[in-house]
C-alpha cells in the first residue's frame, strides 16, 4: 500500500520529534529544513498530528512542537491515520457470491480484525 507524501513526511517528523531531547520543543522551521519542506507545507501536517493528539503545539519565542504521549505508545498507525484518515486497509470488490458469507467479504472481515488488533 502506498501512501501520500505528507503521511511520509508526518512520519519522518514524529521520528524528529521522538528523538528530540525531552522538554525542548522543535520549531517548524527547523522540522522543515530537515526535510527540505516549505514551513507553510509541513504546518499543514503539524496541525493534523495535533488534532489526533499525537503532538502539541507550544506558542512563543521559544515555542514550536513537542511529543504529546510517550513515544512508546504511538503507532505508525496513529500517524498514518492522523494524515490519511480512518479508511479500511481493504474494501471488498466482490458481489455478493459464493465467496461471500452472510453478505460480508471475508477478505475484509479478516483484514478488519488484523487492523483493530
Amino acid at each position: 500500500m502506498k501512501y501520500s507524501k505528507a503521511t511520509n513526511y508526518a512520519l519522518h517528523t514524529m521520528v524528529y520529534l521522538i528523538l528530540a531531547p525531552k522538554g525542548n520543543a522543535v520549531g517548524v522551521e527547523q522540522l522543515a529544513k530537515t526535510q527540505d519542506l516549505s514551513p507553510t507545507y509541513l504546518s499543514k501536517i503539524l496541525t493534523k498530528l495535533v488534532k489526533a493528539g499525537l503532538i502539541e503545539s507550544n506558542p512563543g519565542v521559544n515555542g514550536g512542537y513537542s511529543i504529546l504521549k510517550r513515544a512508546r505508545t504511538i503507532s505508525f498507525l496513529d500517524v498514518i491515520q492522523a494524515i490519511e484518515g480512518q479508511t479500511t486497509l481493504f474494501s471488498c470488490s466482490l458481489e455478493h457470491d459464493e465467496l461471500s458469507r452472510n453478505d460480508d467479504c471475508l477478505i475484509e472481515q479478516v483484514m478488519a480484525e488484523a487492523r483493530q488488533r
